[in-house]
């Protein structure tokens, strides 16, 4: 009677359970590790204020050359 019914057995839930811990610890250690996923976006969100920062500075500095040669131009003549 037991052999014709049809169903998950215990070794088969057991053994599901045991990937499906495996694939949430390698998500979080990809996720949360040294060199994971949030480190990364955070490495590159510094690195994109520096260039922010670097290109503000260097169009105030072309900015202000401009604003001199036109000021020299002007007042030359």
């Amino acid at each position: 009677m037991l052999k014709n019914q049809n169903g998950i057995t215990l070794v088969a839930l057991v053994i599901t359970i045991i990937v499906l811990l495996i694939l949430a610890g390698i998500t979080i250690s990809l996720t949360l590790g040294e060199h994971g996923l949030i480190q990364r976006a955070q490495n590159a969100g510094n690195t994109y204020q520096q260039s922010a920062n670097n290109e503000m500075n260097w169009l105030n500095y072309v900015d202000d050359y401009s604003n001199q040669l036109v000021y020299n131009a002007t007042s030359n003549q």
